[in-house]
């Protein structure tokens, strides 16, 4: 995006990305929500050459340390996952039994009327707030600071208890979403 303060420059290299719902929503609060982002998560993986080394999904926003392959694109592949993902938590808010269908709906039907840029309902921020990943101890900062963010936020005591993040993944177990650890 050409707003974007963080612009994603090279499309292979690693970044630390933040997408984040817009006016940060709390969305991601059921399991149904939850596991619409891991299924597009992996099938970004599977499908369009996504390599996540690190992510966690927080009530508002994610957090990934990742690259996509040659040729592929990281900029096309996040557009993709906010698109898919964007129309899929609106389908599953509105066949939900979601108590707030009425007061989400209408927040992001705003935002989309507001910006105009999406046409019924707008989830995502439009930026990624890429930082590109320069050396090796910046990324493990990166990824440390992605595993102890339920921790900061009081949701577990421990990254490893979070079961929506690499950290499973980093103590030697399998995580939801599939991770090439560092």
């Amino acid at each position: 995006m050409s707003a974007d303060r963080y612009p994603i420059v090279d499309q292979n290299a690693p970044y630390f990305l933040t997408i984040t719902v817009v006016n940060w929503i709390d969305i991601f609060i059921r399991k149904e929500y939850k596991q619409i982002i891991c299924d597009s998560l992996n099938y970004c993986v599977q499908q369009k050459g996504l390599v996540i080394y690190a992510w966690v999904l927080m009530s508002n926003h994610i957090h990934l340390v990742a690259r996509v392959k040659e040729p592929g694109s990281l900029s096309f592949v996040l557009r993709d996952f906010k698109k898919f993902t964007s129309k899929a938590l609106i389908v599953a808010i509105q066949e939900t039994g979601e108590s707030r269908r009425d007061w989400l709906l209408d927040k992001f039907a705003f935002e989309a009327r507001r910006t105009s840029r999406a046409e019924n309902f707008k989830v995502w921020r439009d930026d990624n707030h890429a930082v590109s990943l320069f050396s090796p101890g910046f990324t493990d900062q990166k990824v440390a600071y992605i595993h102890d963010n339920p921790v900061r936020q009081q949701i577990v005591t421990t990254p490893e208890a979070y079961l929506y993040s690499s950290a499973l993944d980093y103590s030697g177990k399998k995580g939801l979403v599939l991770v090439e650890v560092l």
